[in-house]
């Protein structure tokens, strides 16, 4: 496994939509192996392929630190609900803004076997899928921001609790 460089905001990668995953390849699988490293090291909760130049549509999410789910060609067949919270992407790092997304999700797509999977997913994980998804299309939470961007500092005061 290896760590790949995250594109940051700005690069023209990250506004391009992605293409399907036809079949699973060697070099997918160490690609998606390389996610799940670069995203640990980086202490996010998901990251897609095009965060690190490859224009696969391919993401790896874990909001718990013990369930990884790597997601092939994902598409979000349902929505429910809705949830407003602060949201931030490797992406941009150090940064974060006020985002509604769905409460709940059901996501179809394949995993790295290419065998069919069915996510239904709520609060923190839907947040997750619908997030990393975007970005296969090219796009980033910022277009979603209610509000301004703003440092993920600012919200903190000097002991680090909430003002």
């Amino acid at each position: 496994m290896a760590l790949r460089t995250i594109r940051i905001m700005g690069d023209p990668v990250l506004a391009r939509k992605c293409r399907e995953v036809k079949e699973m390849t060697p070099r997918l699988r160490q690609l998606i192996e390389d996610m799940f490293e670069t995203m640990y090291d980086a202490n996010g909760v998901g990251l897609a392929a095009p965060q690190v130049g490859i224009l696969k549509r391919i993401v790896v999410i874990d909001t718990t630190g013990s369930d990884p789910i790597a997601l092939v060609n994902p598409v979000i067949t349902e929505r429910e609900g809705s949830q407003t919270g602060e949201e931030g992407c490797l992406s941009l790092p150090g940064k974060s803004a006020l985002v509604t997304r769905p409460q709940k999700v059901v996501v179809e797509g394949f995993d790295a076997d290419m065998q069919p999977v069915r996510y239904e997913a709520e609060d923190l994980l839907a947040r997750a899928m619908c997030h990393e998804i975007d970005h296969l299309d090219g796009h980033m939470y910022t277009e979603l921001a209610e509000g301004p961007v703003h440092d993920v500092a600012s919200a903190e005061d000097e002991d680090g609790e909430e003002e």
